[in-house]
């Protein structure tokens, strides 16, 4: 006798059958966190996310005498953030970091934040855009741009 034959999955009649592909508990955990992660981005993308792309949210209201632009820039000072008027573009430019640091008693606490957007609208024939005025109120940046008489 021999001390492989005490050993069960040792031996050639008790050997284990090769596991299928279905079977194989690598492959199993495998395709399970595939799925979780599948479904969190699935869930996620559901979420509406203020810069996704680099591209702020924005709004374009067309009156009789002006064209009026809403960008949503949460977090954001008006330092931050930079705007051109061309004939045929409003650009918005933007760029946030953050940095705190506290330490106390017992613990030391470093955060920091960055995030930048970029937006280009086009904007409508007949808009004057040296009279562009801006304001920046609660995270929303508003560009009212009046339209010339001849639009």
């Amino acid at each position: 006798m021999q001390i492989k034959d005490l050993i069960p999955w040792a031996r050639k009649d008790h050997a284990p059958e090769p596991k299928t592909d279905d079977q194989n508990a690598i492959s199993s955990l495998q395709r399970e966190m595939n799925r979780v992660f599948e479904s969190f981005w699935t869930r996620a993308g559901d979420l509406d996310w203020p810069w996704v792309g680099g591209e702020a949210k924005s709004d374009m209201v067309e009156t009789k005498d002006r064209v009026e632009v809403s960008i949503e820039l949460p977090g954001m000072d008006m330092s931050d953030i930079e705007v051109s008027v061309s004939d045929e573009f409003l650009t918005v430019k933007g760029e946030k970091k953050i940095e705190r640091q506290e330490e106390k008693k017992g613990y030391y606490l470093s955060e920091r934040s960055y995030g930048a957007i970029y937006r280009r609208i086009p904007l409508p024939p007949g808009v004057d855009g040296e009279k562009a005025e801006a304001s920046f109120k609660n995270g929303v940046l508003t560009v009212k741009l009046p339209q010339t008489p001849v639009a």
